[in-house]
């Protein structure tokens, strides 16, 4: 199965046809330590699909970064608008 960008589908970020489930995130829990076989098992892929996120991840590793920086700065605009508590120092 190919990883595909749709505009309208997760914001055109990679993923995998016919999913909602990006390329990035996969390859992140796989990064972080989970193995292949439990990513797949949580988001119901199979093993070839999860291998097929993280061939497309360490093909494109300038796209990867850019997609992480990005998720990081929304991350930061929206804790810094939230009326949420924030942890003492």
């Amino acid at each position: 199965m190919p990883v595909v960008k749709t505009d309208d589908v997760l914001g055109g970020d990679p993923r995998l046809e016919g999913r909602r489930v990006s390329v990035l995130h996969v390859a992140e829990l796989v990064r972080t330590g989970y193995s292949p076989a439990y990513v797949a098992d949580q988001f119901a892929l199979s093993l070839a699909e999860v291998h097929e996120a993280m061939a497309y991840y360490y093909d494109n590793p300038d796209e990867m970064d850019a997609l992480r920086e990005r998720d990081a700065e929304v991350e930061e605009e929206l804790r810094d608008r939230s009326n949420a508590p924030t942890k003492p120092a």
